[in-house]
């Protein structure tokens, strides 16, 4: 049973579950990287650059969500959210995912992420290995 299921009850989504944004320096710098690079990429277009930020695809199912380490949301003007619930945002789901990979990250923990992605629209994603790039 789900939040949507009981009925007049609000339905809350999250914006916190609580933790760490990264695991590592390593892990923090790369994504700051990203991040203020595709900004400036995208400064001239309507696109929300996003890191850490829960995403919601499913109206009603806050129980169906990830967050990206970072993402883009190509035809979504920037500006400050708790969360990107796809509804609320012309139904637009991030276009380009980069996710930075942790130590502890396993493959199984990947493989679903991108699973997710792919279920949910995402058009290109992205794996980095800090321990593989140099930085």
């Amino acid at each position: 049973m789900t939040q949507a299921d009981v009925p007049g009850q609000e339905i809350i989504y999250p914006e916190s579950d609580g933790q760490p944004m990264v695991d590592n320096s390593k892990q923090y710098r790369w994504i700051v990287r990203l991040t203020e690079n595709l900004k400036r990429f995208y400064a001239n277009q309507v696109a929300l650059v996003s890191a850490d930020m829960f995403w919601y695809p499913v109206e009603g199912r806050p129980d169906i969500k990830n967050a990206p380490d970072v993402f883009v949301a190509i035809g979504r003007p920037d500006g400050n959210r708790g969360s990107y619930k796809q509804w609320e945002e012309a139904n637009i789901a991030p276009q380009v995912v980069f996710e930075i990979i942790s130590p502890g990250n396993t493959g199984d923990e990947l493989v679903k992420k991108q699973e997710f992605y792919i279920e949910h629209g995402v058009l290109e994603i992205f794996f980095y290995n800090p321990d593989t790039l140099n930085f």
